[in-house]
């Protein structure tokens, strides 16, 4: 979908769903790690055409070749943002004030133009929110467009959340929920890790809320073997799919990302292609569920119902607190790149009508008034 030139307006976009791309990776069948020349042909082969939101390239945990990692993204970073210019860059950063951590900021400042998001790890652990703050100052000088998502590993980064979340450089913030729940000694499954971090979650949704910043879901561990095609986007399509040929995992993987959406997340992070696609039905309104959203508001404003009366819809009572949700769909699917021009048009005429105490509490992730 083509991005509607007045949509500025609506928001920033979100996080969406995020691949962990790894720079240099490990070849379990030869027992050896790649070298330049290989990792730089994978990266043209799949990085330049992934259909994730977000690409995390991580130099924290998920590295071991930290060095070699750093040159192949000085190497090929510009290279990908010629040839993907829609997908967000995004660079998981070692912990605050390591040598490390010193070594990513050279190459943020080298790549500050082709760098969107960098990515806290461990954020607030060592310093407290001081590490979000100095962070903001140098990134104000090598590209004031980065933003910062720090990630929530411990108890002590979830205490000072809003602390965290103050800056403006802050949009969203990741649940590092297996740090998080190895830090708190609880035993987490790849089938439950939501209900048994579920406290924790709430917390820190709770939190964001009051600060205006989302939240990125749980990476799932499970893989599996099977693909859902692209061209399932309706929710009985993909359960039809999971149903027929989907394995255990993806069925799990599809229903953690249904509740966390349904919560309001703003993004989910994968280790798995395979996982993208699956993860964004979860995530998107589909294309039937947008066009009912749009038929409810335009009845509410035909009854002139927007902001106080009611209607009857579909065998349905609704009120504006329906009509924010309708309106919240909307502007969720423009967050997540896949409201039609049309539809992005009404929902900017929705928000004309709507005075701006109304819409923030409708949508409290940037809206420009």
């Amino acid at each position: 979908m083509a991005e509607h030139k007045d949509s500025k307006p609506l928001g920033n976009y979100w996080p969406g769903i995020q691949l962990y791309y790894p720079p240099i990776k490990y070849a379990p069948s030869l027992g050896i790690y790649e070298d330049m020349a290989q990792a730089s042909a994978r990266m043209k082969k799949h990085a330049h055409f992934t259909n994730a939101h977000t690409l995390i390239f991580d130099l924290e945990d998920g590295c071991r070749q930290k060095e070699m990692s750093r040159e192949l993204l000085r190497q090929e970073l510009p290279l990908l943002r010629k040839m993907n210019e829609r997908v967000t860059i995004a660079v998981r950063v070692n912990s605050f004030r390591t040598d490390e951590y010193e070594e990513d900021m050279k190459l943020v400042r080298d790549m500050g133009d082709y760098i969107n998001v960098v990515m806290l790890a461990k954020a607030g652990e060592a310093y407290g929110a001081a590490e979000v703050r100095d962070l903001s100052s140098l990134l104000l000088e090598v590209n004031e467009n980065i933003t910062i998502q720090p990630i929530i590993e411990h108890p002590k980064s979830l205490r000072i959340a809003p602390e965290l979340m103050q800056y403006e450089t802050v949009e969203h913030v990741v649940f590092g929920i297996h740090d998080f729940s190895k830090a708190m000694g609880i035993h987490i499954t790849p089938e439950n890790w939501i209900a048994e971090l579920q406290y924790y979650m709430h917390a820190l949704l709770f939190e964001s809320r009051i600060a205006g910043v989302g939240v990125i879901g749980g990476v799932e561990t499970l893989i599996g073997t099977n693909i859902m095609p692209e061209k399932y986007v309706e929710p009985h399509d993909v359960r039809r799919w999971l149903d027929l040929h989907g394995d255990d995992q993806a069925r799990i993987v599809y229903k953690h990302a249904c509740e966390e959406a349904a919560m309001g997340l703003t993004g989910k992070q994968t280790i798995h292609p395979g996982h993208i696609h699956l993860c964004k039905t979860a995530y998107t309104p589909s294309p039937t569920e947008i066009t009912k959203k749009v038929n409810i508001l335009k009845a509410a404003i035909e009854a002139d119902a927007l902001l106080g009366g009611a209607i009857k819809f579909e065998g349905e009572m609704l009120d504006p607190p329906m009509f924010g949700k309708a309106l919240q769909t909307l502007l969720r699917a423009h967050a997540l790149r896949t409201l039609k021009n049309s539809d992005t048009e009404f929902a900017l005429e929705v928000l004309e009508m709507l005075p701006e105490q109304v819409i923030r509490q409708n949508w409290p992730y940037g809206i420009l008034l």
